[in-house]
């Protein structure tokens, strides 16, 4: 079976938790949204965005070991713990190693779980019309739960939910209805999202260096226009000295003469402008009035590319 890949139904960003009997609660892991393509002889892990992820993920290719489907289509969130709670910064060890060594390295350093939360294809059949409902009760026939892949489960108090959220300092939740079908490459207000924190994908414009090493990115996102604005700078996260390195690596065919920025950054002096081809996931407070971010954290290497970071990625 040739396999035509979708684009996974999103949730909207949401204002009140909703409350009733047709609505049900998630925690919003912190990870990379994956789905499985399993046609019964291969297998595709496919991302958010198009990419192929099967190479980076070896020990979830036997789809038969965590599901009874002969053919499916799976979607749900790769995550990795680190210190008690999902960590971006650990799963993307795990997703952004290229090479054959480096993957096997990853992969016995860091545990990816599958944490699968809607099927679209199940033995043949379509059920993306099918009520949510119906969908999460097929998953539960079909997957085989482990401690590499779990079932998301539903709370009915979406409030209590977010509390809990708050309290340990996660991602935030996703509340879906339970009689909305899987609306391929849809988004609309039958799955919204409440976040706790603010993040987002932004592109590296330029760096600044400390004794021949990056300790300073300048991040930059697109605006309507097409413009690459710039947005902040950021110099503290989860990046360890290898990442710094890795950057200060990358840069060296990516440096350009010229200001990437439509408009002037703050932090000009020292800075080293580079091609906006790198990207990463950042975490902040709140906008400042001059339009950049507030106590920006990097969370990690982005996986997306430099296009995405547009200033309506999280609309």
């Amino acid at each position: 079976m040739e396999w035509k890949t979708v684009v996974p139904f999103e949730p909207i960003r949401g204002e009140v938790i909703p409350e009733g009997d047709n609505w049900v609660a998630q925690v919003k892991w912190d990870g990379v949204r994956m789905l499985t393509y399993c046609d019964g002889l291969k297998t595709q892990l496919i991302n958010r965005k198009g990419n192929e992820r099967t190479a980076q993920y070896p020990e979830f290719v036997e789809v038969s070991a965590y599901c009874r489907a002969k053919t499916v289509i799976l979607d749900g969130e790769m995550i990795a713990i680190a210190d008690g709670k999902p960590s971006f910064h650990e799963i993307m060890r795990r997703d952004s190693v290229r090479r054959e060594q480096g993957i096997r390295f990853a992969a016995g350093q860091v545990q990816a779980i599958y944490m699968v939360f809607d099927i679209l294809f199940a033995d043949g059949k379509w059920v993306t019309d099918q009520p949510l409902a119906v969908r999460q009760q097929l998953l539960h026939e079909l997957i085989i739960p482990s401690d590499r892949v779990q079932i998301v489960p539903n709370v009915a108090d979406g409030s209590r939910l977010f509390s809990i959220m708050q309290e340990r300092g996660w991602e935030g939740i996703v509340c879906k209805k339970l009689d909305s079908p899987y609306l391929i490459g849809g988004k609309d207000g039958r799955w919204q999202k409440f976040k706790l924190a603010r993040d987002l994908y932004a592109a590296i414009g330029g760096v600044t260096l400390r004794g021949g090493t990056v300790n300073a990115i300048l991040l930059g996102i697109y605006d309507r226009e097409g413009r690459f604005i710039y947005i902040g700078h950021a110099g503290t996260g989860k990046w360890k000295v290898s990442d710094w390195r890795e950057l200060t690596e990358k840069i060296s065919v990516l440096t350009v003469s010229e200001r990437p920025f439509h408009n002037i950054p703050e932090r000009v002096k020292g800075a080293l402008w580079v091609k906006p081809a790198l990207t990463v996931k950042v975490e902040y407070l709140e906008w400042t009035p001059g339009g950049t971010m507030r106590h920006p954290i990097i969370q990690g290497w982005g996986n997306v590319p430099p296009e995405a970071c547009t200033v309506t990625q999280n609309t």
